[in-house]
């Protein structure tokens, strides 16, 4: 998508014309393989669950498949609603806290709380649901690019596409709809892309007089791929190559655990979202 008369706000915040910009991206864009001599990417492991007093024993099983990465030179830390508010207040102040305190739901307040650590310090975010697999990581520090997973979901089917198929293949169908997934974020701190992540969300969350707003696009993937949309075509306008990555592997690292326990209940955003408390949206 070369032409930039649209406008970058038109183009981030329209359904189709984002998944098609993020789609050439996908597709059209290469990835830079190089390494940097100083890479500012700290090695801390973030995690959240919304309660550290009562975290199931099966989400309990898959947080600690990444201590294995402490013997390796990595911090891990999990926070919860309490010390994640703490967090952004001291570091952030009102405005940022105020926001936090405005997401209706845990998915939505780990959402936002990771945008404020990894805009700030950086490091290596992860969902508390994912599994490490024990593959080789250290080329996700190799340079300074962010990095995110592609996501590519088909309506016709209700199914995600495999990477291989969108990205390798370079397949395309119109029913898809592709955008990037906020689990992992990987990046060194004050890259812009979060910056602009971070700043939709809270002027979402405090502009908005609805008192629940939609996760997906407010705080979650949704909002993530707005803004790598608008930030692609500063860079493009500017001339400056992207300095973030696709993880079209990320699933050789770490595997997403869909059977948990809490699933089943309202700490799952899928059921609270299917009871009709707010629309139900892909981004």
């Amino acid at each position: 998508m070369r032409n930039f008369e649209i406008g970058k706000e038109s183009i981030a915040e329209n359904d189709y014309l984002r998944s098609e910009h993020i789609r050439e991206i996908f597709q059209n864009t290469t990835q830079i393989e190089n390494s940097s001599t100083e890479v500012y990417i700290p090695r801390i492991i973030i995690q959240f669950w919304h309660d550290k007093n009562h975290i199931p024993k099966d989400v309990q099983d898959c947080i600690d498949s990444w201590s294995i990465l402490e013997g390796q030179g990595f911090k891990r830390l999990l926070f919860d609603d309490y010390t994640a508010r703490e967090y952004i207040l001291k570091e952030l102040g009102n405005t940022y806290a105020n926001a936090f305190d405005r997401c209706h739901h845990p998915a939505m307040r780990c959402d936002y709380f990771r945008l404020c650590y990894i805009f700030l310090v950086g490091g290596f975010y992860v969902d508390a649901d994912e599994v490490y697999q024990g593959a080789d990581y250290n080329y996700l520090f190799q340079n300074n690019n962010l990095k995110v997973q592609p996501f590519c979901y088909d309506i016709s089917t209700d199914s995600m596409i495999n990477p291989e198929i969108f990205i390798k293949q370079r397949k395309y169908s119109k029913d898809w709809i592709f955008y990037v997934n906020n689990n992992p974020i990987i990046a060194p701190p004050n890259h812009h892309l979060i910056h602009l992540a971070l700043e939709r969300a809270t002027k979402l969350l405090l502009d908005s007089d609805k008192e629940q707003l939609d996760i997906q696009s407010t705080t979650g993937p949704g909002n993530l791929s707005a803004s790598l949309v608008r930030y692609s075509i500063e860079c493009r306008k500017r001339d400056i190559q992207f300095d973030f990555s696709i993880l079209s592997d990320w699933e050789s690292i770490s595997q997403n655990k869909w059977f948990l326990s809490y699933r089943n209940d309202n700490r799952n955003w899928r059921i609270w979202n299917a009871k009709g408390l707010w629309r139900n949206s892909i981004l």
